[in-house]
């Protein structure tokens, strides 16, 4: 199964398409989860079974994600990733339509770690982080009274459940979320959330490294615009 996930792999690095509801990482006892996958996987090939992950996704999340197969590649991608050398683009799709076809959305972030939320805050309010995105709607679909919007999102700052909050605090929940959307809409539908463009520098090499996957996700395919 997770061989045929990987984008990319070399001595250092493991890029993969994750599926939505795999955790990148859990402590839950009996649960699939990423790290634990490559890491069967490398052990399968005799190979030293580390596996560092970098750029997390939520559980219902799919996207590109990218592992190190050293400590010292993983501290190297971390420092990249936080001095904001990532570039991170997603689609969503949203409950409603945002007021602007375009632009930028900025709040101040404050997570909890009991309830594993995060919330808009004043910008002084003690732990404040800025959050900061851009979106733009790439296609409208009306179905039985209700419009849901197709999204293309480029992320700025990456804050705990950051576009989940933001568009929720517009008024424009992503579809299926089940922390932050609007209760009468929730239903039974996942997360429509994928990472769909990952950008990095090789952290040995210094190459370019730019990772592109189409959404799995069926609610995508509603729209008629192509991904």
């Amino acid at each position: 199964m997770i061989a045929e996930r990987i984008l990319f792999e070399d001595k250092e690095i493991i890029v993969c398409h994750k599926p939505a509801g795999i955790a990148t990482q859990t402590a839950a006892l009996g649960q699939k989860d990423m790290v634990s996958l490559l890491k069967t996987y490398r052990a399968e090939k005799n190979e030293e079974a580390y596996i560092g992950p970098v750029n997390r996704l939520d559980q219902p999340v799919e996207g590109v994600i990218v592992f190190a197969k050293t400590p010292s590649v993983a501290a190297a991608l971390s420092k990249q990733m936080a001095e904001r050398d990532f570039g991170k683009e997603y689609y969503a799709v949203l409950e409603g339509s945002p007021r602007e076809p375009k632009g930028m959305l900025e709040h101040w972030l404050c997570r909890d770690g009991k309830t594993n939320t995060s919330k808009v805050v004043n910008k002084n309010a003690p732990q404040a982080k800025r959050a900061s995105l851009e979106y733009e709607v790439l296609e409208m679909l009306e179905q039985d009274g209700q419009i849901r919007s197709l999204v293309h999102v480029i992320l700025h700052t990456g804050r705990h459940h950051q576009i989940r909050v933001q568009f929720a605090a517009m008024g424009c929940p992503i579809v299926g979320d089940r922390k932050y959307g609007k209760r009468e809409n929730i239903g039974y539908e996942p997360l429509s959330l994928c990472s769909a463009r990952l950008q990095f520098k090789h952290p040995k090499t210094g190459k370019e490294m730019d990772y592109t996957i189409v959404p799995e996700g069926k609610l995508f395919h509603q729209f008629s615009c192509q991904l």
